[in-house]
């Protein structure tokens, strides 16, 4: 008997004191359970106005149903009520989920909203072994508004386009813990000394540049001047040239962000504005004229003798237009979009003709001046680079790119360029977040950043930004605009290549129109793209530049700007 006493002495002092620390850690394992406090994900707001913001991304609560089958007693009762209260949010034969007493949790509805819960709550049927599990979703009280300039929150909670995507890791904020002792059915206990709370850091608020009001405005235009030219695709953008600031990007077709599962084709998420380069045809040329400027090889006065073609190598260059011919100076050659006049330009970068040093020199201005072939660095998911080949391409090509064939460009890349070259040379990172928005409403701003301070000179910019009020001026496109104002542009009609046929397709065609607007420096700076119109004429002097116009006679009102007296 005492050796048995003194075995058990032994066992016990082992189990109690020697291995006291492993067995009190197994028993927390057991009863001490860590639970992720989800951080809340930050609003999104857009102008409203000079003064005012207006939400465009929100938060709303929305719960999960879960049971416990092993507590479920009366099956029958529960999926009744359930189906009464929740409605289509029930998981298909969520009864037999009920009714698997090997499981402890079963999801039965899901997506249910706040007045739901509470009427489950009242219910009682927590000791049914029902539970709920909060979370929040995404909401878009716009609607379409700058969809693909949004984003959306998928179901699974990922961000996906947009500044939801290219936000992320500022608008998710940081998740909490909580390590708390639970009751038997894991429910957290709301005392005890094992208890540790991390709280979760919400995300930041964010505003953007956009003004919800110049933004509905371009939306509507481009929808009405597709249906107009018969085309069912096209992108706008608006940029404020002093800052950098997008005051719009739109893109039809479009979609809901609140029923994104709906759509069918999925390019409808994507910002074509920063996602899709093109072949963006003649507004182009101002930017090659700016170089030549730039470079004292022409003046606005300087002219050339237009033939109507031009040959480099074995290739024929032609004008759309066929007169006038004879001397003609560079602004006329924005006025009739002449290609000859832009190779002209490039000719003259190499001393009379085309060479590689001029095409060297042109290379440069496109990709280190105006920063083509790189990505702006806009807080947007999706950004496309682009494409320059360099100098060691064709005579032919470099020719082409002149006038905007042989290059790949997105919109905000040539809309960044050109802003630079008629606001006095200054390159603005294009900017979509103009700041956040703390708890208390309090604002603070985000800077502009100034990229490059010597795209043009200020008199190679001021020259650029006459030729172009002269070339508008001058050309239909300027039809059914404000008087006394400042305005300037250059139309755009590029050929798309066609693989099928192995060139440019003279029956396909993307229009474009590049310009500005304001009083004694612009103010602002609108690029259209209309992709397949089908109306007779040059999509970009017919299809392009009538919504142009409509939106900067409406910028005119909406900024105040006066008119010149």
């Amino acid at each position: 008997m005492g050796i048995l006493g003194a075995i058990f002495v032994a066992r016990l002092f082992y189990l109690q004191v020697i291995m006291h620390d492993h067995y009190e850690a197994e028993a927390a394992k057991e009863h001490i359970s860590k639970f992720v406090i989800a951080a809340k994900r930050g609003l999104i707001y857009a102008h409203d106005g000079p003064n005012n913001y207006a939400a465009m991304v929100l938060n709303e609560p929305v719960f999960t149903v879960f049971a416990d089958p092993r507590h479920v007693k009366d099956e029958s009762r529960v999926a009744e009520t359930l189906r009464k209260i929740a409605g289509g949010n029930v998981v298909d034969q969520f009864e037999n989920g009920l009714r698997d007493k090997s499981r402890q949790y079963v999801v039965v509805a899901r997506g249910v909203n706040k007045t739901q819960a509470d009427l489950i709550k009242k219910e009682k049927l927590d000791s049914q072994g029902i539970g709920l599990q909060e979370q929040e979703k995404r909401v878009y009280p716009e609607n379409q508004l700058a969809a693909q300039v949004l984003g959306f929150v998928n179901g699974e909670g990922k961000p996906q386009y947009g500044i939801e995507e290219g936000l992320n890791d500022q608008l998710k904020g940081k998740d909490g813990q909580l390590k708390a002792l639970t009751d038997v059915h894991g429910i957290p206990l709301s005392i005890g000394a094992e208890s540790v709370q991390t709280a979760p850091e919400e995300g930041k608020n964010v505003v953007l540049t956009i003004d919800r009001n110049v933004q509905n405005k371009v939306e509507q235009a481009l929808k009405t001047g597709l249906e107009r030219s018969k085309a069912t695709k096209g992108s706008i953008l608006v940029m404020n040239p002093n800052n950098g600031h997008v005051l719009a990007m739109a893109n039809y077709p479009t979609f809901n962000p609140n029923e994104f599962s709906k759509v069918t084709d999925y390019s409808a998420y994507g910002n074509r504005t920063i996602s899709d380069p093109y072949e963006p045809g003649s507004v182009i040329k101002a930017l090659t004229m700016g170089a030549g400027l730039n470079e004292g090889k022409i003046e606005p006065t300087t002219t050339y003798n237009n033939t109507g073609t031009v040959k480099i190598d074995d290739a024929v260059i032609r004008n759309v237009l066929t007169s006038p011919l004879g001397a003609v100076n560079m602004t006329q050659v924005l006025v009739y979009s002449f290609n000859t006049g832009a190779v002209w330009v490039l000719q003259q970068l190499g001393g009379g003709e085309i060479t590689t040093a001029g095409k060297q020199k042109l290379y440069d201005y496109f990709t280190k001046n105006y920063l083509f072939g790189q990505r702006t660095g806009i807080e947007l998911a999706g950004e496309a680079k682009g494409k320059v080949d360099d100098a060691s391409s064709s005579d032919v090509q470099y020719a082409n790119m002149t006038f905007g064939q042989g290059i790949n460009l997105s919109m905000l890349q040539v809309t960044g360029a050109f802003c630079a070259a008629i606001n006095g040379g200054v390159y603005y990172t294009p900017q979509i977040v103009d700041g956040y928005l703390d708890g208390t409403k309090s604002f603070t701003a985000k800077a502009p950043t100034i990229r490059k301070a010597d795209v043009l000179s200020g008199v190679s910019s001021a020259k650029l930004r006459q030729m172009l009020h002269d070339a508008r001026a001058g050309s239909s496109a300027a039809s059914g605009e404000k008087k006394g104002y400042f305005t300037g542009g250059k139309t755009g009609t590029a050929q798309v290549y066609n693989p099928q046929i192995g060139r440019y397709d003279d029956k396909a065609t993307i229009g474009s129109y590049l310009g500005f607007g304001g009083q004694d420096k612009p103010q602002y700076v609108i690029m259209v793209r209309v992709d397949d119109a089908t109306i007779a004429g040059y999509s970009g002097s017919a299809a392009a530049a009538p919504i142009f116009t409509e939106i900067s006679n409406w910028m005119l009102d909406y900024l105040q700007i006066p008119p010149k007296g």
